[in-house]
């Protein structure tokens, strides 16, 4: 239960509000993008790399605070939520500071979209203003994303193919079938994220009116729908090499298979409870786990 959580101090309030564990969730779609860029073209533009690195965080961030503050304000982090504890719903934050922070997130993310823009002109420019819009959107709004079947697509969308194909295009200025299938790939362990988290929330999203897909579907669909996100990766692989004029190497994500199946194992016969923040945390682990291998196997 939440409202048994030790009063932390003021950082560590602030540490927890960022939600740390899921900033890997935004950090390696860009590494993979970068990656990938290296491996076909022979070099990288090292600045341009770690402003996009930097501006994704910031993003992520952005989001994950606006996040916290979003729900305490609907009510969507009642004491009986089993997710970790939001600094917001706790008490532990002003709910205007946490706003402030999210948008000077989003404000500093924005500055570096500046200098992204100028080296990758308006595609960047548009990538950029729809992850910040869609940051905000996630959970702000008459209609937020978060409230309904979308999350999962959204986050397949902009934590995938647009962080993976975006970090792609500021390096080669081109886009490629390759880039936009390995943004997929992650993509989809991406959504896992968000599938492990609104199947842990279910029952206390249906009373508050946020009807996600784990609400809309039940708990037996959404089994299905973490496998499909967890194993349909792998399944790709064989695609992506034959895309990437790559051999062997491509079998290195395969190392974290078995790890994939224990969770999903774990996942099937998860009770309702504090498990899944456990399972969550993995899952979001297993996500840059793939993505670095994957890495990887392109520029070996």
């Amino acid at each position: 239960m939440n409202d048994c959580a030790a009063q932390p101090s003021a950082f560590g309030a602030w540490w927890l509000a960022i939600r740390p564990k899921t900033l890997t969730v935004a950090v390696v779609p860009v590494v993979l993008g970068h990656a990938l860029a290296w491996a076909q073209a022979g070099s990288l533009h090292w600045p341009v790399a770690l402003v996009a690195l930097l501006a994704a965080l910031l993003i992520q961030i952005g989001t994950n605070l606006h996040n916290d503050v979003a729900d305490f304000e609907r009510g969507a982090d009642p004491p009986e939520r089993l997710g970790p504890p939001r600094a917001t719903a706790m008490g532990w934050l002003p709910a205007a500071a946490v706003r402030r922070g999210a948008w000077v997130a989003f404000a500093l993310a924005f500055n570096f979209g500046i200098y992204l823009a100028y080296q990758g002109g308006w595609p960047i420019v548009a990538i950029g203003l729809a992850s910040l819009l869609a940051g905000w959107a996630y959970t702000g709004g008459s209609r937020p994303i978060a409230y309904t079947p979308l999350g999962e697509l959204f986050v397949l969308l902009f934590f995938g193919l647009a962080a993976v194909g975006g970090s792609y295009y500021l390096q080669n200025l081109s886009i490629s079938p390759t880039a936009l299938l390995a943004g997929a790939m992650l993509g989809l362990f991406a959504a896992a994220v968000i599938t492990v988290n609104n199947a842990r929330d279910r029952e206390t999203d249906s009373r508050v009116g946020k009807r996600t897909l784990a609400v809309v579907l039940g708990r037996r669909a959404t089994a299905w729908i973490y496998g499909a996100e967890m194993l349909l990766p792998f399944a790709l692989l064989p695609w992506l090499a034959a895309l990437a004029g790559r051999g062997w190497s491509m079998a290195l994500p395969l190392l974290a298979l078995p790890p994939a199946l224990l969770l999903l194992k774990r996942f099937r016969g998860a009770l309702a409870g504090p498990v899944f923040n456990e399972l969550l945390a993995r899952t979001a682990r297993l996500q840059f786990i793939f993505g670095i291998l994957l890495s990887l196997a392109l520029v070996v």
